[in-house]
């Protein structure tokens, strides 16, 4: 298929994640063209395309105050992505649909809240589910432990002496195609850095590559190091882009509640070309 020209777009960036953003709440400027997994790898490819971890359709919702839709870069529809929502509120802002105070939108993972801290989007998202502080995976040389959680999206979390030794795509992959994952995972490889502070690296499902930040991650991240006894209620992940993602747990029961804050910005606006 040809990409056609002339649609608007938001090139986005959460955190060193980046996206194609299309506004298609009216319907009239017919960017849902590109609702389709060809026309996402496209947009995503790198050196052909716009090039991006992922698209997103920022649509209209019947009791929220709007919805998106995340394609990962592969073509296949994501249940969530925490740097696309982070981005999302902030784009939202943006073009006049939210102001600063607390905003509702919706998810292909359920309804997220979202607004603004110490100017800064974050969103708080469903309980984390399934979390389990031992997956059942073995260790290699310089692993810890490893810890799964569902924060939306499928994680595993190892826990290492140092990220700057781990080959991400080469340990990453393997385990993210683990037949004991019913649908795959995103792979984590955290170390600490200080009381609090944390390095975090992720091979992400559906770019099938190493990305600069996840947001899922992060929660998933935070959630486990919590159940391991290493952090608190509040957890700093620096990410490969050197962005920091701040992660915040609340217990209310039995159930632990993420919220997410960290960079989204606009990098910039285009039309589309053929391509």
């Amino acid at each position: 298929m040809t990409i056609p020209s002339g649609y608007p777009f938001y090139k986005m960036s959460g955190s060193g994640n980046d996206f194609v953003f299309f506004d298609i709440r009216s319907g009239a400027d017919g960017a849902h063209v590109f609702d389709n997994p060809e026309a996402v790898r496209r947009l995503c490819a790198t050196g052909t395309g716009i090039g991006a971890d992922g698209v997103v359709f920022l649509q209209t919702d019947t009791y929220q105050s709007f919805r998106i839709r995340y394609f990962n870069r592969d073509g296949s529809l994501g249940e969530l992505c925490g740097n696309a929502s982070l981005c999302s509120v902030r784009l939202a802002r943006e073009l006049g649909i939210i102001g600063d105070g607390q905003c509702h939108f919706e998810t292909d993972a359920g309804a997220m809240t979202g607004h603004f801290r110490d100017g800064l989007p974050e969103i708080d998202l469903q309980p984390v589910r399934e979390l389990a502080a031992d997956a059942g995976f073995s260790t290699i040389a310089g692993e810890l432990r490893i810890g799964f959680a569902d924060t939306g999206v499928p994680h595993l979390v190892v826990l290492v002496e140092d990220t700057a030794s781990v080959d991400v795509v080469g340990r990453g992959r393997p385990l993210r195609l683990d037949p004991r994952l019913r649908a795959g995972a995103n792979v984590n490889f955290v170390a600490a850095a200080g009381p609090g502070e944390f390095v975090i690296r992720t091979y992400e499902r559906g770019v099938e590559a190493e990305t600069l930040a996840c947001g899922t991650g992060a929660v998933a991240t935070a959630a486990l190091l919590e159940a391991w006894g290493l952090t608190g209620q509040v957890t700093r992940l620096s990410t490969k882009s050197g962005r920091v993602m701040t992660v915040t747990l609340r217990h209310v029961d039995g159930h632990v509640l993420p919220s997410l804050r960290g960079e989204a910005k606009v990098v910039f606006q285009g039309h589309t070309a053929e391509i």
